[in-house]
């Protein structure tokens, strides 16, 4: 039976063509996303090998409950929330970790990411995609894995060395003249040296500062003096080279002992800071391989039913030939085995390909990607476990599309096979009663999930304590999917029985445009109304989804659109390119420009909590100037005098944040910031010990600022809930004015995020964009916008979010083309006899096309229709479940349906004309007598 299976297979392969594509795919999707998972995390371990390469460090012991902006800031590094942050420590330790016996070195290495712009050879800032521009400041010895290859290291302000791919991506080399805009601002720097690293740094561009540029950046990002996060240390053991883990644990016991008591602070070994780094890189980029999974899943599910189509009707063919097995002798499950052998060969061809195309995936992936400017050197080749997951799942979903076909096949009893009387087409009543009823419960799941989202934290969704307590542990993520799901298979199961109605109705026209082929195509449609199902529900798969994300896209454009013409006053914004930290010379240049009326800064407050002990709750906090909602944007009250409580100094909340506290206009909170001051006791016990040791011969003159001791002092201030708001943009922050602010925390560490402007109410706003674009030039990375520009801003990114998923998915309709092209080959081969008679009675070679080009079009139709309805359903239902994130207003993109429509015409065009050309390829003698 396996050699009959495998002889059936040679006989049938050219009609596993489209099959073997529509696996292939799938199965590069699966293989591509757990090896450019792979591919990530290698380069993960390798930056973090090379650019954590101490030792030992040093660092807090008590861990700390910090935002994750504040905790990425004190660390310089722009760490994941969810890496864990110690206390920070005095850097006077390094004095003591340096006298311990076996460290070569032990330095305090000062960091700055997203605050640094490096001007580019031709004048423009330098910027890749997505990666960071970081300044460190770096000396000989500081960073072991860095290398100068030209130059030297920078010693002050105006100087620095460039990462090599810094300075290939700029177009400068040692000697050249160019700018470094700070955070002050744009200053002229001289390239004094470049160097390279062991590894990749994936298009971040490295800057080397002087140590002290670096460590004065540093303290003003952070608003700290005299502590650091970690201090870094070198061991002497193995020459310098890096030590192993044995020796590592040995030099972090005896640095350990060395520390004071009162330092709260401990040695880890570098090897244990590194995986705690990667591991919270890695969750942090975890979303990717979900992300492709997804597609990847997608692709097998529309792949899987035209492996179903293809076996039903090769079944179907073949079934004489089954019969004739049953019949000498052979049993159920022989006959079955003969059809799981051919999809079992089939599959592994598929998966085999399927293989191969992920692995060229990522490697194109990977290609693009250095030339956007982000190299990678991670291993980018599948490994043998990603290469087993792939040929087992296109294996397996080879055989559960083949199943039921092959059951069909052993069950059908032997003297109906011979008749060809076998397996009339079974009533599809019932399949609609089921999927109807799916259909019913995933729109109950949608109520359900519209009705907690409603609610919010005001009140039960329902008046059943059951789905009120299902309510609070679910909440509306799984009521939606589960409902989407519950819709999407409910279609795909109602579909056969819609398939006589949309027959009739879709039919209506070509049967009077074109009375023989038409009606022909019609009641061609009907005769197998499971198979026509199929094949259309793999088209409507992709365009289902396809319409859900232009619906919440087009809707997103809509409320950004609705946000900036009915709330936004000002005339002009102002936004940073790079960090989205505006300079204070920036602020102070368009102050001044000429037109100008007023400008209202936004400044975001870091580290600010509310409440009292562990409970205390955090928020987006931000200081604005007073004039706000009079000059910039118009509040929508929920309760309160939003534009009064803002002037008066008490908090304007936005309704989210208030409903997860219980707030209430009139209420009392407790606002909880830090501001560094001055250790007076500890600064003056600091210099004298210097000034002892100075007398003594044994210290060498300092920088004055390292014997400054500091102090992080929480601030505690009781303010009033003046006003909540309900405006989208606000609905999840806290605003108090700037008075109120500096009293909570340091004006360092408020950072100036946005700039609203207003022009004079005469002056020419054209001319005033004008004189601000040219006033915010010499800053490079400040963008001024206009009203439209600004609303135009924000709708590219929603469409630059969705570009990428709209490709990927784009690959579920292009499979779903194959099924059209696969069932109506398989169709167009079953039904040889009957276009030889129509053909014999005088029917032309183009009504053979016509007939066959609109049967396809019908097909594509009713896939398009079903997945456009569930698509625009499913994107309202989101619109409004999110409606109160910014998804405002409903849009529903009616052009980009007409195009999914008429595209679908064009589809089934396409999809008829090979099948059409082998129909006429068969003389008309030829196709009569075929059995």
């Amino acid at each position: 039976m396996i050699r009959i299976g495998l002889r059936d297979a040679r006989a049938h392969l050219p009609r596993f063509v489209m099959s073997i594509i529509a696996i292939a795919l799938g199965v590069s999707f699966v293989v591509g996303s757990f090896a450019f998972r792979a591919m990530m995390n290698d380069q993960v371990d390798q930056m973090l090998g090379s650019n954590t390469d101490a030792d030992v460090y040093v660092r807090g012991v008590k861990e700390k409950k910090d935002d994750a902006m504040t905790a990425g800031a004190s660390s310089g590094s722009g760490s994941s929330s969810s890496l864990k942050t110690y206390n920070d420590i005095d850097v006077s330790l390094t004095d003591d970790v340096a006298k311990v016996t076996g460290v070569e070195s032990a330095v305090v290495t000062y960091s700055v990411s997203g605050s640094l712009v490096l001007v580019a050879k031709d004048g423009n800032a330098v910027s890749t995609m997505g990666s960071p521009t970081m300044g460190i400041g770096l000396e000989r010895g500081t960073w072991r894995s860095a290398h100068l290859t030209e130059g030297r290291w920078a010693k002050d302000r105006h100087e620095i060395a460039l990462h090599a791919f810094a300075a290939e991506t700029a177009g400068l080399t040692v000697g050249d003249t160019t700018k470094l805009v700070y955070p002050s601002g744009p200053e002229d720097v001289k390239v004094v040296g470049v160097f390279d690293t062991d590894v990749s740094q994936a298009g971040a561009i490295i800057i080397g500062l002087a140590p002290s540029v670096a460590k004065e950046l540093s303290q003003e990002q952070t608003g700290e003096i005299g502590v650091t996060q970690y201090i870094g240390v070198y061991g002497s053991a193995d020459g310098g080279a890096p030590l192993d883990d044995a020796r590592q644990r040995e030099l972090a016991r005896r640095i350990d002992r060395a520390l004071p008591k009162d330092a709260k602070a401990t040695a880890i070994t570098g090897d244990q800071l590194r995986d705690e780094y990667s591991q919270a890189i890695k969750d942090q980029l975890g979303f990717i391989q979900p992300l492709i999974l997804i597609f990847g899943v997608i692709a097998l599910f529309v792949g899987s039913f035209i492996i179903a189509n293809t076996f039903s009707m090769i079944v179907r063919e073949s079934m004489r030939g089954y019969a004739l097995l049953r019949s000498v002798g052979a049993s159920p499950a022989q006959v079955f085995s003969t059809v799981i052998v051919q999809a079992l060969l089939l599959g592994l061809i598929g998966s085999g390909a399927g293989i191969a195309l992920g692995w060229g995936m990522v490697r194109l992936i990977v290609f693009g990607l250095a030339q956007e400017g982000t190299p990678m050197t991670g291993a980018a080749d599948p490994g043998p476990a990603d290469m087993l997951i792939g040929l087992i799942v296109g294996v397996a979903v080879t055989l559960v599309g083949a199943a039921l076909p092959a059951r069909r096949a052993a069950t059908a009893p032997p003297i109906q096979a011979m008749n060809e009387t076998v397996n009339p087409e079974k009533p599809v009543l019932p399949r609609g009663v089921a999927g109807t009823a799916m259909i019913a419960l995933g729109a109950a799941c949608w109520v359900f999930c519209h009705r907690i989202a409603a609610a919010g934290d005001a009140g039960d969704p329902t008046p059943v304590a059951f789905l009120n307590g299902l309510a609070s542990r679910l909440g509306v993520g799984w009521p939606l999917g589960v409902g989407a799901a519950l819709i999407v298979v409910g279609v795909i199961v109602v579909a056969p029985a819609l398939v006589g109605p949309a027959g009739v109705v879709l039919g209506w026209l070509p049967a009077h445009v074109f009375p023989v082929t038409g009606r022909l195509a019609a009641r061609n449609l009907t005769r197998q109304k499971r198979r026509t199902a199929n094949t259309a529900a793999a088209l409507f798969v992709g365009v289902a989804i396809v319409s859900c994300l232009g619906v919440v896209a087009s809707s997103a454009k809509a409320s950004v659109a609705g946000i900036v013409d009915t709330g936004l006053k000002s005339d002009f914004t102002a936004m940073s390119a790079s960090s989205g930290r505006i300079p204070d010379e920036a602020v102070a240049a368009i102050r001044k420009t000429k037109g100008v009326a007023s400008v209202s800064q936004s400044r975001m407050l870091m580290g600010v909590t509310y409440g009292s002990g562990d409970d205390a709750a955090q928020a987006m906090t931000f200081a604005e100037q007073p004039s706000l909602f009079s000059k910039v944007f118009a509040p929508v009250a929920n309760s309160g005098d939003a534009d009064r409580a803002l002037r008066a100094g008490d908090l304007v909340v936005g309704l989210s944040v208030a409903q997860d506290n219980g707030w209430k206009v009139g209420d009392t909170v407790q606002v909880n910031g830090r501001r560094v001051v001055v250790d007076e006791e500890a600064t003056a016990k600091a210099q004298a010990d210097y000034q002892a040791k100075l007398m003594a011969g044994q210290a060498q003159p300092v920088d004055p600022s390292t014997l400054v001791r500091t102090t992080t002092e929480t601030t505690h201030v009781k303010v009033k809930v003046g006003a909540i708001i309900e405006n989208s943009v606000y609905r999840s922050m806290v605003l108090m004015n700037d008075e109120r602010a500096e009293r909570i925390n340091n004006e360092n560490t408020m950072f100036t995020i946005m700039l609203f402007i207003n022009a004079d109410a005469h002056a020419d706003t054209a001319a005033v964009k004008r004189r601000l674009v040219k006033a915010v030039k010499p800053f490079y990375v400040i963008t001024v916008q206009d009203r439209d520009e600004f609303k135009s801003t924000m709708s590219t990114m929603v469409d630059q979010i969705l570009i990428i998923l709209y490709a990927l998915l784009a690959l579920s309709i292009v499979i779903a083309v194959f099924g059209i092209v696969n069932t109506l080959a398989l169709s167009v081969s079953e039904r040889t006899r009957e276009i030889g008679l129509l053909r014999a009675i005088g029917t032309s070679r183009g009504q053979v096309r016509g007939m066959l080009a609109i049967e396809a079009s019908l097909i594509a139709v009713l896939g398009t229709l079903l997945g456009v309805v569930t698509g625009v359903a499913a994107g309202a239902v989101i619109r409004e479940v999110y409606a109160s994130n910014g998804l405002e207003r409903l849009s529903i993109p009616w052009g980009q349906l007409g195009v999914f429509l008429a595209a679908s015409i064009l589809v089934g065009v396409v999809a008829a004309l090979p099948p059409a050309r082998r129909a006429l390829k068969v003389p008309v003698l030829d196709a009569v007598a075929t059995d």
